[in-house]
C-alpha cells in the first residue's frame, strides 16, 4: 500500500477514536487536539499555551478565550473536549454546548434536584424518559427525537470511555513467553488477523498462534470470518508449539 494513503488511512482512524471517545482539556498534548474536528496546529499550539500560563481550564467556555480560536472553530470542536473539573457536569459529556439549554430543561422536566445534578448521577435517566414519554418530551423541549436521544446517551453515563464496555485482558503471570507455553494449555487470546485458510490470534508472548479454519469450530465453514472478526477475545487450546520456528498451533474445538 503506498504509504501517503497508509498515513492517511491511519489519521482518519485516530481522529474517528478521539471524536468518539472525547479528550481532556486540562491533560491533551498539541498532538492529541490536532485530532480533534476544528483544530488546527496553531490553535492547538496555543490551547497548551494558554493552559500553561492561565492553569487549568474551568470549563468549556474558557475556551473562546484561546487565541485564533474563533467562534466556528469553538463550535466544531467543543463537543469533543471535555473538562472534568469544570463545575457544570455537561462540560464533561459529549453534550454540545448549544444543546446545553435543553439538557438543563430535560433535567428538571424529569424532576432531578440541583444534588443530583451537580453529582452527575443520571444512571436511571432512560428509565425517566421512558416514563415520561419520549415523543413528549422531545415536543416540548422543541428539538427532534434524534437529538434527544443522543442527549439521554450521553447524560446516562458522563464522561465514559467506550473501552470500558469491552472485555477485560485476562493476563496469566505464568505464560510471558513461547517457552512457557505447553500442549494443551488453555488461554484467551485476541483475533488479531482473519485469512482465508485461519486466523491469527495474540495469546501474549510476542508471537501470535494460529488457529486453523478446520480447529475454528464444529460445524462446517467456507471462510474464518464466518464465525470471528479482529477485536474478538477467544478462548483457545494449546496444539502444539515450535520455540525455534515461533510456531503456535492452537484450536477452539474443546
Amino acid at each position: 500500500m503506498p504509504q501517503k494513503r497508509l498515513g492517511e488511512t491511519l489519521d482518519g482512524v485516530v481522529e474517528d477514536c478521539v471524536n468518539s471517545v472525547g479528550a481532556d482539556l486540562n491533560t491533551a498534548s498539541p498532538a492529541l487536539l490536532l485530532r480533534v474536528s476544528g483544530l488546527n496546529s496553531t490553535v492547538c499550539k496555543n490551547i497548551v499555551a494558554y493552559r500553561e500560563e492561565n492553569g487549568a481550564f474551568s470549563s468549556r467556555a474558557e475556551l473562546k478565550k484561546v487565541p485564533k480560536l474563533g467562534p466556528k472553530a469553538f463550535e466544531q470542536c467543543a463537543g469533543f473536549l471535555r473538562v472534568p473539573e469544570s463545575r457544570n457536569p455537561l462540560d464533561n459529556t459529549g453534550v454540545h454546548p448549544e444543546s446545553y439549554k435543553s439538557a438543563k430543561e430535560l433535567l428538571g422536566l424529569l424532576d432531578y434536584s440541583d444534588k443530583e445534578i451537580k453529582s452527575a448521577k443520571f444512571t436511571d435517566i432512560s428509565g425517566r424518559v421512558k416514563a415520561k414519554g419520549t415523543k413528549t418530551l422531545a415536543d416540548t423541549l422543541g428539538i427532534g427525537l434524534p437529538t434527544l436521544d443522543d442527549i439521554v446517551k450521553e447524560l446516562s453515563k458522563p464522561g465514559r470511555d467506550p473501552r470500558d464496555e469491552m472485555p477485560a485482558p485476562m493476563l496469566r503471570t505464568d505464560v510471558l513467553d513461547i517457552n512457557d507455553l505447553k500442549e494443551g494449555m488453555e488461554l484467551k487470546g485476541t483475533v488479531r488477523n482473519v485469512i482465508d485458510f485461519g486466523a491469527f490470534v495474540d495469546i501474549g508472548v510476542h508471537q501470535d498462534g494460529l488457529v486453523h479454519i478446520s480447529q475454528i469450530c464444529d460445524k462446517f465453514i467456507k471462510h474464518p470470518s464466518e464465525v470471528l472478526k479482529v477485536g474478538d477475545v477467544v478462548n483457545v487450546k494449546i496444539l502444539s508449539v515450535d520455540p525455534k520456528k515461533n510456531r503456535i498451533s492452537l484450536t477452539m474445538r474443546f
